[in-house]
Parts: C-alpha cells; structure tokens; sequence
C-alpha cells in the first residue's frame, strides 16, 4: 500500500484570510466549516486541497516547497495581471521575448508560487496539438443538457433529426456511450480484446441497444440527470486513469484521452439530432470541435468551419468540393503529440 497527499498545508498568520485569497485564486471556495478567526481554513478544488493553518511564527525565508499554476482560460500574462489584481506581488520575471518562461509571485502573506503557460500557449510553443481533457467532457455535457433543458416540447417520443430514434431514446443512448466509454477504464486490467461485459438491450425493436435506462417517470429532467451522470463519470475516469492506460474499442485499443474524445464527439453530434427533433439551436464551441477532430480526425479537413467538419466527418453534412461521408470511423489509437 501507499500514502495519497491529503492536502498541501500552508503556515500562515491569518488562515481564514489567506484562504479567502487562493479560493479565488483556483475559483474555488473556503469551507463552510471554517470563518474569520478559525485556526485553520480549508479551500478544495477539483484538483486538490489546501489547508492554511495559523501560526505565531511569521515568514522568515523562501518556501522550500511552492506551487506551480497553470491558467486554464487565459494566458500566462493574462493571469498574472488577474493575481496582481488579487492582492498577489510580483517577485520574479522569468518570461522570455519567445513567450516561454514564468512569472514568481507572492500571496498577500509573502509565500511563492509560480504561474506558468497554459496549455495553450504550450501548445503554439512547441507546435503540438492540444489534447482533449477530462474538463473537456465535463464542458460538452454541460453544454448539452443545458441547451436540452431549454425545450419547451412535452413529447420527446418525436424522431431525433435523421435518426430512426426517438429524442428519448437518443439521450439514452448518448448516456450509455459516455458510460460505457468510462467503464472500459475501470478494470484494474482493462479489457484488450472486448468490451466490459455489461448487457446490452434496446427497449423496442429498432430501438438502440444499451445498459442504462432512465426512469419514464423522473421525465425529461430525470432523462437530463443520467446524462450528467453518465457524463461526471467518465470525466472522473479520464481524470484519474493513467495515460499509458490502453483498453478495448471496436475501432482499435485507445488511451483515456482518446475515450474522451469519443465521448465528446458522441456528445456533441447527438445533441444537435436531438436539438433538430426539438427544433433548437444547437452550434458547440469551434475550439472543442477543433481539439476532438485533432484527435480522432487528425486528416480532416482544415479549412473550414470546424463544427460544419466534425459533421461531416461523421456523416451529418456537406463540405463544397468534397464527396458526403456515408461511412465512417474515428482513430481511437492514440497519437504522437
């Protein structure tokens, strides 16, 4: 067995302040549990902890241990003038004219950190592709129900675009997928030649066949909720699952990068047949169809509109000068950055 770092634990003067300022610093929050003038405050996020802890003894060196930060929305100057704006100081430039480099700051209470490139720019750095993140997969299926939610349409039994589904049946089956894609990551040994074996049944004939049915029931909002769930699952195991991690796909063993780039693929073109059975708009964002066709597409085309590709590339539209898909496969092996 092994130890798991609890949390980072940070000295400090005033624990309920500082917290207060590094909860904005990761968009986080301090804890309920904890307010102005308690010995100790604790700020969470998704990617781990940090517990600040009152002490009589002031700063007196440099940290022998500090954090590295890395903006997730902006670039590396972007959030350094956010910081500055925070309350943080500026102890050290070490950007380069090449866009390379870091900047050092200090917390209102003096403790180092760094804050690097973004992946990004890391990206336009060294000419690589960005990859495709587990926050991705949360972003897609945030998206997508958010957008499914807004229908005022009662019956979702009507046909999902060109499918021969329901918009019912289409939403399960795109939760299926997203579960199915995170259940080939969870085996201690994943599976090399086959799939996890869940069964898998349609609820009428010519219906999809899959795992997971919701509850008629719970309606559309209950339809909704295993989705995200199905969603939150499979951004957890692409989170956690180590990258040299391979496991089974009909198309060829992929890593847990590309599961999630299938995930969003599945995710973004069967919400716009649902959106077209519920005559909603539906245009996901240009960059995300640009990361995922990277992945999966990597010789699509690349110029033109990238939503309008990814489309294409699975079928669902037309690109001037070039024949219609009528079928089609992604590259689930993974790639060379």
């Amino acid at each position: 067995m092994t130890s798991l770092v609890q949390h980072i634990t940070i000295d400090c003067a005033d624990a309920y302040e500082l917290a207060s300022f590094w909860a904005d610093v990761l968009g986080s929050a301090v804890s309920d549990d904890d307010g102005p003038g308690d010995p100790e405050a604790l700020v969470e996020s998704p990617r781990g902890a940090l517990l600040f802890i009152s002490v009589p003894e002031p700063k007196s060196t440099k940290n022998r241990i500090h954090l590295d930060l890395r903006p997730e929305d902006r670039t590396r100057d972007e959030e350094v003038e956010r910081l500055l704006a925070l309350g943080a100081t500026l102890v050290g430039d070490h950007r380069k004219p090449n866009g390379r480099g870091w900047a050092t700051l200090a917390d209102p209470e003096g403790n180092e950190f760094c804050v690097e490139c973004g992946a990004g720019e890391r990206a336009a750095l060294t000419g690589t592709r960005l990859p495709v993140t587990a926050d991705d997969v949360t972003l897609a299926v945030r998206l997508a129900a958010g957008t499914l939610a807004q229908s005022p349409a009662q019956d979702w039994r009507v046909p999902a675009g060109t499918l021969t589904w329901d918009c019912w049946e289409t939403v399960e089956h795109l939760g299926d997928d997203l579960f199915a894609y995170a259940v080939q990551l969870g085996p201690r040994r994943p599976p090399q030649d086959r799939e996890v074996p869940y069964r898998y049944a349609p609820a009428r004939e010519g219906g999809p066949a899959v795992s997971l049915f919701a509850n008629p029931e719970a309606g559309v909002t209950g339809l909704l909720e295993t989705l995200e769930a199905s969603g939150a699952l499979l951004s957890a195991m692409v989170r956690t699952t180590p990258a040299d991690v391979r496991s089974h796909h009909s198309f060829g063993l992929s890593d847990p990068e590309g599961f999630a780039a299938m995930g969003i693929v599945e995710t973004l073109v069967h919400t716009r047949d649902v959106a077209t059975g519920l005559s909603l708009p539906w245009a996901p964002p240009q960059d995300l169809c640009d990361r995922v066709l990277a992945r999966l597409f990597p010789d699509a085309p690349d110029d033109e509109d990238r939503w309008t590709v990814l489309l294409w590339c699975t079928g669902r539209a037309d690109l001037p000068g070039r024949d219609r898909v009528t079928s089609w496969k992604w590259h689930s092996a993974p790639l060379d950055r």
